[in-house]
């Protein structure tokens, strides 16, 4: 047989990306096997175990694809205006975060995560949020010591608190929104809450 090219290989694993995603919506990352990842990508159990050592390398691929670092997000705004202020950057970021997750690709793997994979042999979910979560928090702190050192956060509020504050309401925005979203606009609920947020923390 022919050896692949690399443009093959690359559509192979994109075909098999995109057949996880809906296979693991539809049934759950537990309940799908790598057969019927397979199947549904048009190709052999075979590739998949080319470009994958399992079902959980697939997975973390999969989730890779919409990681959001919140620094990423941050350098987005200071690309467009380099001069703007700590809580600004925090600001804008997040709504920019917001109304990425409303593409579907986003939204559709974010609900995988979060409401359709279980604990299965080597995906452990909480210990993939934990890590996504422990990394944002990190990333926000950063901006919000930056806004304390320039007095633009309330002095009463601690960097941590203030933190740990977004981070939560962001949260709650995520998984309310997963549970009905077509029902509303992650983007423009989440904008008035974190618009009042940003103005209880600014001084």
């Amino acid at each position: 047989m022919a050896r692949k090219t690399k443009a093959e290989a690359a559509a192979t694993r994109e075909a098999l990306l995109n057949a996880a995603e809906e296979v693991f919506f539809d049934k759950g990352v537990a309940r799908t096997s790598l057969e019927q990842v397979a199947r549904h990508a048009g190709v052999t159990r075979g590739a998949v175990y080319w470009h994958f050592k399992n079902k959980g390398d697939l997975f973390m691929a999969l989730v890779e694809q919409v990681r959001m670092p919140f620094q990423s997000l941050v350098d987005e705004v200071k690309n467009v205006d380099p001069d703007v202020s700590p809580m600004d950057s925090l600001h804008r970021a997040c709504l920019a975060g917001m109304q990425r997750l409303e593409r579907p690709h986003y939204r559709q793997i974010l609900s995988i995560l979060l409401h359709r994979c279980e604990f299965f042999s080597d995906i452990n979910p909480l210990e993939m949020q934990r890590e996504i979560n422990e990394e944002c928090y990190a990333e926000m702190l950063v901006v919000f010591e930056m806004a304390s050192q320039q007095h633009q956060l309330r002095e009463e509020i601690a960097p941590e608190t203030a933190t740990r504050l977004l981070q939560a309401t962001l949260g709650g925005l995520f998984h309310d929104w997963l549970r009905a979203p077509e029902s509303y606009s992650l983007s423009e609920r989440g904008a008035d809450i974190i618009d009042a947020l940003i103005l209880l923390l600014r001084r």
